[in-house]
């Protein structure tokens, strides 16, 4: 499809938010969906006694610090139920035994989804030397053992292997397809799975601590589609010394920074002190498209692209603007567009009452 969608084109692309996200596993497959046993207790409470409020539209991001022993599916519908919003999705899967940032969109954020995948992911992560395991982290069984334990220097030696594009096998147990199924339930049929290396991109990987002999803690900044059970499988290999990851943490996710992510505990208690309270913890729409240009427009030229039309960027000072581009009028978002030879073509066009409503103008929330 080329950029210049038609009229109509943009009107189902802007009619049809995306509500589930591509799932980037980091560690093992979201396993069974029962509430962990540290969170059944408060959960039982807000059923049993609490009515539910019936839904409504937001619009806005939760920036989630979720916690472990939680999946991903789990953490959402724990939030939504919290504000009583209609429509939630995420950005990128974390497992239970993962912790740490978990983006969730509340209705028109959900269209901004696949910019936020898109962006580069920030994890700190704790490699355990010695055995190799067949789900390449800690749940999983051990199929290489070692005595060999690498030292710190070995280990920085190593990491420029790690650096850049490079070519990476997915775990066998990965959310990726194989003729139709997932590689992780082929896995667990007893099947051998067998994946193509593909590109991925690491930008920077760094050993952070070595708390012992056994162990490490690194961070990786990571494009899209990269697996950090495999680099810790890789390097185990690399170093003769067999490895995986006994503990993760997602510390950044494109523009969501670790310091802004908000605890579910505190949600909790936003939601008991008052709607204030609640409401402060969610971001706008746009806080999704920091990282992509952004463009402002008249409302005449706002109009056009509301009703899948495409603008032109006339005049001496007009913006050069190529690729993805954050489109705003008066302070509200409009749309992302795709600009071309001084032509903008919308791609995702957004509600302008509700964009321009308090939740989706009022200033990221730096500090709680």
């Amino acid at each position: 499809m080329t950029v210049r969608a038609t009229a109509e084109a943009a009107a189902e692309a802007a009619a049809e938010p995306i509500v589930e996200s591509v799932v980037e596993t980091a560690l093992a497959p979201e396993a069974a969906e029962a509430p962990p046993a540290g969170d059944a207790p408060r959960a039982s409470r807000e059923q049993d006694n609490r009515p539910r409020a019936p839904k409504r539209d937001l619009d806005g991001w939760v920036l989630l610090d979720k916690p472990t022993g939680m999946t991903s599916t789990q953490a959402v519908a724990v939030v939504k139920r919290i504000f009583g919003a209609k429509k939630a999705g995420h950005a990128g899967t974390l497992d239970p035994l993962a912790s740490g940032c978990l983006p969730i969109a509340f209705g028109e954020a959900t269209k901004t989804v696949p910019y936020v995948m898109d962006g580069r992911k920030t994890y700190r992560f704790t490699v355990r030397f010695g055995t190799e395991t067949d789900t390449d982290d800690s749940e999983g069984k051990a199929v290489e053992t070692s005595d060999l334990r690498p030292s710190d220097d070995e280990i920085i030696a190593a990491l420029p292997t790690f650096r850049g594009e490079i070519m990476q096998v997915p775990p066998a147990y990965s959310a990726l397809k194989i003729g139709g199924e997932r590689a992780y339930d082929l896995a667990r049929e007893g099947e051998e799975v067998k994946l193509e290396a593909r590109p991925v991109t690491i930008f920077r990987i760094e050993l952070m601590d070595r708390p012992d002999a056994d162990h490490a803690v690194l961070e990786a900044e990571c494009g899209k589609g990269t697996y950090v059970r495999a680099i810790a499988r890789d390097l185990g290999r690399m170093l003769g010394s067999r490895g995986h990851i006994c503990q993760l943490r997602r510390a950044c996710v494109g523009p969501f920074l670790e310091e802004r992510l908000v605890p579910l505990d505190e949600l909790r208690d936003r939601a008991e002190a008052s709607e204030e309270a609640l409401m402060d913890a969610l971001d706008p729409v746009a806080v999704a498209l920091e990282e992509i240009p952004q463009l402002n427009v008249t409302p005449q030229e706002a109009h056009r692209l509301r009703c899948g039309q495409s603008i032109i960027l006339r005049g001496r000072d007009a913006p050069i603007v190529e690729g993805h581009v954050a489109v705003s009028c008066q302070g509200a978002l409009i749309a992302i567009g795709d600009g071309e030879n001084g032509e903008v073509f919308p791609h995702r066009v957004f509600n302008w009452g509700k964009s321009s409503g308090k939740s989706s103008n009022r200033p990221p929330r730096r500090n709680r």
